[in-house]
């Protein structure tokens, strides 16, 4: 009987160590995950106080205004206009809308909850992008879906962890029962 022994030295161990080119990623994504939830926590507060940047004091929310009936009301063209139209200004979409602005702003900002915020980040800026279908610049792509898969894409490298809380937020009772909402 013999034996045969195998080589299973595939070289040199994979270092640990973080290098500079990773630490500088590390921060310019979470200064990319925090720019994107400034964008939607300040939308936000706009629509909620009408501070008069893209809502006028009068359309506040807070003061009887929709922060859906402007854009979906004026600015819906294509093949689903029409529906966009019917949505806008109703009860539901304005809450939907509002609640999804300040859950995926807070989520982005404090770098916690990252996977459910990547995917209603993706779901808001699928069906913003929908709104205004077919774009002025290109006939498909504009920036709502580039920001959906720069979203995903925070989420898939764990971008939360750095300038965030998403370290301490997966050791927390809650994500450990629940692993979905890291």
């Amino acid at each position: 009987m013999t034996t045969t022994t195998r080589r299973t030295d595939a070289g040199p161990a994979p270092s640990t160590e973080e290098t500079s080119a990773q630490r500088a990623a590390r921060y310019v994504f979470a200064g990319v995950r925090i720019a994107i939830g400034w964008t939607f926590l300040w939308a936000f507060l706009d629509k909620l106080f009408g501070l008069g940047i893209a809502t006028p004091d009068r359309g506040a929310w807070i003061n009887g205004g929709s922060p859906t009936a402007g854009f979906l009301g004026h600015s819906a063209t294509g093949p689903f206009a029409s529906v966009w139209h019917d949505v806008a200004g109703t009860w539901w979409a304005d809450w939907s809308f509002m609640i999804g602005l300040l859950g995926i702003g807070l989520a982005l900002m404090l770098g916690i909850g990252m996977r459910i915020a990547a995917v209603a980040a993706t779901v808001m800026y699928v069906l913003m992008w929908s709104v205004v279908l077919h774009p002025a610049a290109n006939p498909f792509l504009d920036d709502h879906l580039i920001q959906a898969g720069v979203v995903i894409g925070l989420a898939l490298i764990g971008a939360g962890g750095t300038l965030g809380l998403g370290h301490w937020w997966t050791r927390t009772g809650l994500v450990r029962r629940l692993p979905w909402l890291t």
